[in-house]
């Protein structure tokens, strides 16, 4: 697993060890969780172990059939994969609460650090791992060596210690304005909120007046349309007794014109009648009479003459 500062990216100054490149203080404290490591693993083996022992003591004495055996094996199996899930889960909840505290250190320090998880899987380095295992813990009297366990801290008043004191003194002065600057904005965001306030009553007694001027001239609107509709409906009622008046004197006058119509027409063919009359008691019509009937008389001998020329034929 690789870590980097991002915060202060600044080479370090301090004599290291050949084994891991740790200081003697970090190599202290990845020693103290190899033996916390090394401990559990120990346990977990011999729990494991004492789970073979149980089922060869338990049963190896008698003959078994091949079922047997299969179920033997089978609740061994569930025995031993019990112990290792527990095992391993553990460990990755010991790897993160590990993680965990390195973080919190690490953050009062305004570091942020950077994992690289594919360097889990480099052989080379867990090797390197496994070799610094043996070398260290090859020493009984040295694996019973109680080592204390501070937590991290500056190293001395130079170097890491130094640059970290200066970035801290940098953020602390950039927090100062930018809390001078956040007071600045307050105000002036009060103030901007103050008139908006104001500009909204303002706006709102405006509105309220406004409401009133135009309710006052819809008021004289809708009167000045009442009259105008109070006229006009006058005038119609007006207009239809007029109306209805001419329509009585028109029927009237049609009914005397009808009458005059009738007696003139009476009197015409009186009139017609008697110059018929008279007409015929004059000379002209009696000679023209005469004549028309001397003419008939003609016709007819005139007929009766080629009726018989027809019928000699």
């Amino acid at each position: 697993m690789g870590w980097k500062l991002t915060s202060i990216p600044a080479p370090l100054s301090i004599s290291l060890k050949a084994e891991f490149g740790f200081n003697e203080h970090h190599q202290n404290e990845a020693i103290n969780y190899m033996r916390f490591a090394r401990s559990k693993r120990i346990i977990r083996l011999k729990t494991i172990d004492s789970c073979f022992e149980d089922l060869k003591d338990s049963r190896l004495e008698e003959t078994f059939t091949v079922d047997e055996v299969r179920d033997m094996l089978d609740g061994l199996q569930l025995v031993v994969r019990g112990e290792v899930e527990t095992e391993l889960i553990n460990t990755a909840h010991t790897n993160v609460l590990l993680l965990r505290q390195l973080f919190s250190q690490a953050e009062k320090f305004y570091l942020r650090l950077q994992t690289d998880i594919s360097e889990l899987e480099n052989r080379e380095l867990l090797e390197q791992v496994a070799e610094f295992e043996n070398t260290e813990f090859k020493n009984p009297n040295k694996t019973n060596q109680e080592i204390s366990k501070p937590k991290l801290a500056p190293l001395n008043e130079g170097g890491v210690s130094e640059l970290l004191n200066k970035e801290i003194s940098r953020l602390q002065e950039e927090n100062n304005k930018l809390k001078g600057r956040l007071r600045t904005l307050e105000t002036q965001a009060m103030g901007a909120l103050d008139e908006k306030t104001r500009a909204e009553r303002a706006l709102k007694d405006l509105q309220k007046v406004k409401g009133e001027q135009q309710m006052a001239t819809h008021s004289q609107e809708i009167t000045s349309l009442e009259d105008t509709v109070a006229a006009l409906q006058e005038d119609y009622q007006k207009s239809l007794s007029v109306n209805a008046a001419s329509q009585r004197d028109l029927q009237d006058n049609l009914v005397s014109a009808k009458h005059d119509l009738l007696r003139v027409q009476e009197q015409l063919s009186l009139a017609e009648k008697e110059l018929d009359r008279k007409f015929q008691q004059t000379s002209a019509y009696r000679n023209m009479k005469e004549i028309l009937t001397k003419k008939n008389e003609q016709i007819k001998d005139i007929r009766k003459r080629l009726s018989k020329y027809e019928s000699d034929e």
